[in-house]
């Protein structure tokens, strides 16, 4: 037992030497090979930009519409923007309602009582003319 074994050194111990240099974002980048590699979404960017060139109308397409026509496309869709709103309900409602109304109750208590107590420190500094 002359040869008694350190911690760390079984026979199956692989070690690197000592000069060796670990890389661990190559293996991270080894590992998350199968995700894409997209940074900031440049594709829909691209995509965006092409589809938007696409559909600009020229001045020439404009001009042939009617100002009551663009009125009405304009309310057409004014209704179709409100109809994906997601309402409140009844309950929801009185309950922002109660939230606001008690926030600026709140906010006025403060600057009332600010108010009232640097025009009595005013007089105070100043004095009281009458």
């Amino acid at each position: 037992m002359a040869e008694s074994k350190r911690r760390g050194e079984d026979a199956g111990d692989e070690r690197l030497p000592e000069d060796a240099v670990v890389d661990d974002v190559a293996d991270d980048d080894a590992t998350n090979a199968d995700e894409p590699v997209s940074r900031g979404g440049t594709a829909t960017r691209k995509r965006a930009r092409a589809e938007s060139t696409e559909g600009r109308k020229t001045r020439k397409d404009t001009e042939r519409i009617g100002l009551f026509a663009r009125i009405a496309r304009f309310f057409r869709e004014v209704v179709a923007e409100l109809r994906k709103v997601i309402w409140p309900t009844r309950k929801e409602l009185l309950t922002y309602t109660a939230v606001v109304v008690t926030f600026v109750a709140v906010m006025l208590a403060i600057v009332a009582g600010l108010d009232y107590g640097f025009a009595k420190a005013v007089l105070f500094v100043f004095g009281n003319p009458s």
